[in-house]
């Protein structure tokens, strides 16, 4: 009997092994890319298995020098709140550029 897991479908898992980035996931980078130009490094992940649910967003940027977390956070808000309405979740991750 094989066990149950609540992950999803092994096939679809497969399949998203070998897709090197969502449709989702390159909209949100060009999106982020357009609003932060400074950005020395900016990676999307959808952490829902390909579905578009749920985003993990690692930035590194000039724009946030001098600014707290929070408010790096509502910049990256702010520049995907459209696409945020659709998300259940989105885990951000920011930072200055260290030279």
């Amino acid at each position: 009997m094989m066990a149950q897991h609540g992950g999803p479908p092994l096939v679809h898992c497969a399949q998203r092994l070998f897709v090197s980035q969502t449709e989702g996931e390159l909209k949100v980078t060009r999106i982020l890319k357009e609003n932060f130009p400074g950005a020395t490094a900016i990676q999307v992940t959808d952490i829902s298995g390909g579905c578009g649910a749920m985003y993990e967003i690692h930035i590194d940027s000039e724009e946030f020098k001098e600014k707290r977390t929070i408010q790096q956070h509502q910049m990256i808000n702010q520049a995907l709140k459209e696409e945020i309405k659709r998300m259940h979740r989105l885990r951000i991750f920011t930072s200055n550029p260290k030279h």
